[in-house]
């Protein structure tokens, strides 16, 4: 075979039907998560109260922005499935675009089996302190780094897993379901936030704007200011803004006729919903109590919804269990698009380029996929730690990666059309790439409060390491084949 790479299946393949409504559920869902019930209080320790935490989600969102911008430019133009590794390939060659999905695959993947470990956690941790659901921590299994493992939260955790994972093996718009459920569910959670904080609540509880906090679950605020409290959080923004960047990886499965231009905001769309999402959460918990004494407790969200009403713990109970779903079902279409791209290009076997061709799934990428969700609760919450720093660094790289090709294809393919272009053109590309870079350095730099540490490093240059050995692999074989193919078309003139 000549063709340098594995052609798309095109209509015969990927099934056409995702909507830009689902394509907003998928970013959105994977963006917000869980997160926003179980740590809101070390936000407000970390910023030094309520205010600060606000400013720097605000700060975040609009730092992110000229990124999705750029993802919303580049899909637009080239709706592929994990297009993001075709950016780079065609702009700084094969070894970068490679280097570039490789690291995206790593900032994606490993949040399959972290969320269905956070359900199993809080289904060990919450649900079983009912005493009608104590069973759940009657039977444990065994203790691993520390963490005890018990059979019914893996259980109901791994059951989970498989309807996210049976969804995904039935295509892309029955996953979308899931996420556009999701959405509503986790819109309701902020709601129900917002009616117990205007019934008990009053914004004098979120006072002062800037005052350090100690003693607490959440730690003690290290901040010596209002502006050290915003930058404390705001360096730790993008783990939670990452999920936006699922959105191109299935643009393949677009339907028919989708307006492309429109198609183009819904990256940043995404990034400021949960933005206002993260800023009403912060505002209603900081104010239902005086927040110094809501941070006291480990999950003070819950925590002070159990003193007010039990109803209402309840249902904001269910509702971070629900949470973990949607990135996990966003993480798991993104990583198997992007694994099947690398299959096209030849950079993994040729076998992650198969498509279903009832379904229109990746089949092989959904397998191995399928496999590391179902190990995550068999882990324990404390195995994948490490892993959060390292899945931020591999997901604003490829962010980074993604602004420079957007900024390259403007001039060597000037003619490429491009249904949306990024607001303020090249100036607005070149924010992208300083934000992505900015980003960067702090996680990079040894004496930034965000730098990764030593466990974290060996895991980067562990996987890098592994990733350049599976590609000089099937490289020199995918070269063996070319030579081939040109010695035999040769023989044929």
């Amino acid at each position: 075979m000549s063709e340098k790479e594995i052609t798309p299946a095109g209509a015969g393949g990927m099934k056409k039907e995702l909507t830009l409504f689902n394509f907003f559920t998928i970013g959105f869902g994977a963006i917000i998560g869980t997160g926003w019930v179980l740590l809101v209080g070390n936000w407000m320790v970390m910023g030094g109260g309520p205010f600060p935490a606000i400013i720097a989600f605000v700060l975040g969102a609009i730092f992110l922005v000229p990124i999705g911008c750029v993802f919303g430019e580049l899909t637009a133009a080239i709706p592929i499935s994990g297009g993001i590794i075709e950016y780079v390939d065609r702009t700084y060659g094969r070894k970068l675009g490679f280097l570039t999905g490789w690291m995206l695959l790593l900032g994606n993947a490993p949040l399959c089996p972290w969320e269905a470990i956070a359900i199993s956690t809080l289904l060990t941790d919450r649900f079983a302190k009912f005493p009608a659901l104590n069973w759940l921590t009657s039977v444990k299994l065994y203790t691993i780094l520390g963490a005890d493992v018990y059979l019914w939260p893996t259980v109901i955790a791994l059951g989970f897993a498989v309807l996210v994972i049976f969804l995904n093996f039935k295509g892309a718009g029955a996953a979308a379901k899931l996420s556009g459920f999701l959405t509503k569910a986790l819109l309701a959670g902020m709601i129900l936030a917002m009616i117990i904080s205007f019934m008990t609540g009053s914004p004098d509880n979120a006072m002062p704007v800037f005052s350090q906090v100690s003693n607490t679950a959440g730690g003690d605020t290290e901040a010596t200011s209002l502006l050290g409290g915003i930058l404390a959080v705001l360096v730790m923004t993008p783990f939670f803004y990452a999920g936006f960047d699922t959105i191109p990886q299935q643009a393949e499965e677009a339907s028919e006729g989708l307006d492309w231009k429109k198609f183009g905001i819904i990256p940043a769309l995404a990034l400021l919903a949960a933005g206002g999402f993260y800023v009403i959460c912060i505002y209603a918990f900081g104010s239902i109590i005086d927040w110094h004494e809501f941070v006291v407790p480990a999950v003070p969200a819950l925590a002070v919804l159990e003193r007010i009403n039990v109803f209402f713990y309840v249902a904001m109970l269910i509702i971070a269990t629900l949470g973990p779903l949607g990135p996990m079902n966003a993480f798991f279409g993104a990583s198997s698009r992007l694994m099947l791209a690398l299959g096209r290009k030849r950079m993994l076997p040729e076998a992650f380029a198969e498509i279903d061709s009832a379904t229109g799934a990746p089949k092989t990428a959904n397998i191995v996929l399928a496999g590391l969700t179902l190990v995550g609760p068999f882990l324990g919450r404390n195995m994948l730690v490490p892993l959060t720093n390292v899945a931020s660094l591999g997901f604003i790289f490829a962010c980074t990666m993604a602004a420079f090709a957007c900024l390259r294809l403007r001039k060597t393919e000037p003619e490429l059309p491009r249904p949306y272009k990024v607001n303020g053109g090249i100036a607005g590309i070149c924010a992208a790439i300083l934000a992505g870079l900015i980003i960067i350095g702090l996680m990079v730099l040894p004496f930034s409060p965000a730098a990764l540490n030593s466990i974290e490093w060996t895991i980067t240059v562990a996987w890098v390491a592994v990733g350049f050995l599976i590609f000089f692999a099937f490289g020199g074989a995918r070269a063996l084949v070319q030579a081939q193919d040109q010695e035999l078309a040769e023989a044929e003139d």
